[in-house]
Formats: structure tokens, sequence, C-alpha cells
């Protein structure tokens, strides 16, 4: 099975709407059996929370359910048990890169580097502000699967 973990700062916004987006992507190309998802935070500041109701919204709108979905912390054995983990933002990249031992097996990469067509590299944090940026995160998020998707059946399955 591929693993993939998609990583942003408190696992409530960006990175469970990824998850859930590509998990939504997984399904309808019938791979559930053949790669698993999951996400986590760089920090715990909502370890045990589900997404934020805005991300949940934006999501449900477009036909994707995050309801299930809880944050965590991610940890030193994600690089053991993961075989792509994927930042939202170059401070993420960086801190999974510092966090990575030397004999991981994971990617690490920004989930964006999978949509060479995006407008741009990193994925926004929508937490703050108005809300207005949940529907640009899924937008990003669904061509990060798209390419992420069609990466993984060339090359891993």
């Amino acid at each position: 099975m591929v693993k993939v973990l998609f990583v942003c700062t408190g696992n409530i916004c960006r990175s469970p709407t990824a998850e859930g987006v590509f998990r939504d992507r997984v399904r309808q190309a019938g791979l559930e059996s053949r790669i698993g998802t999951d996400s986590a935070g760089t920090h715990s500041y909502h370890v045990g929370e589900a997404p934020d109701p805005r991300s949940q919204r934006a999501a449900k709108a477009r036909g994707v359910d995050l309801s299930d979905l809880r944050a965590r912390k991610v940890t030193a054995a994600a690089f053991a048990d993961f075989d792509y983990i994927l930042a939202m933002d170059g401070g993420h990249l960086a801190q999974l890169r510092r966090m990575a031992p030397t004999d991981s097996r994971a990617t690490v990469a920004l989930v964006l580097d999978y949509a060479p067509g995006a407008p741009t590299r990193e994925v926004p944090d929508p937490y703050y502000g108005e809300g207005l940026h949940f529907t640009e995160v899924l937008d990003l998020c669904e061509a990060g699967a798209a390419g992420l998707l069609e990466v993984i059946r060339r090359g891993r399955l």
C-alpha cells in the first residue's frame, strides 16, 4: 500500500482538506485498498479536534466529507510509515526536513509540487480573516491531488 500524509500547522484547515480531497479521488478511482491517506500538524494546538467548520462546509459543498477526521501532531515515526509526506507551505516543508531521519524512506515535498500548473507553490492558510480562502484551498488541493494520484499510478501501483 502507498501511504500519503498531508501536513499543515494545526491539522484543522489545509491538511485535512488535502486529505479529504485526495481520499475522495482515491475512492473514485477504486484504489482505497492500494492507497492510504492521513493528515497531521506540525504543532499540537488542536489535537483531537475536528477540522475547522469553515473547511468542512467548503469541502461539503464539493461533495467531500471531512467530519471523521481529527487533528493530530506529526511524529518522527511518520518518516518510516509514509511514502509521501506533503507540506502545505515552505515553513512546514522546512520543519519536516529538519525532523526527517537520515534513513527516511518518505518523499518529503510540497503538495503543489504535484500541480505544476498551479498559480502558487504554497497553499495559503485560510484560518485568519474572513475565511475567504477556503475555496482557494480546495482548488489548490484538488490540483495537487490530481497530479499526485497520477504520479502514484505511474510509479508505485
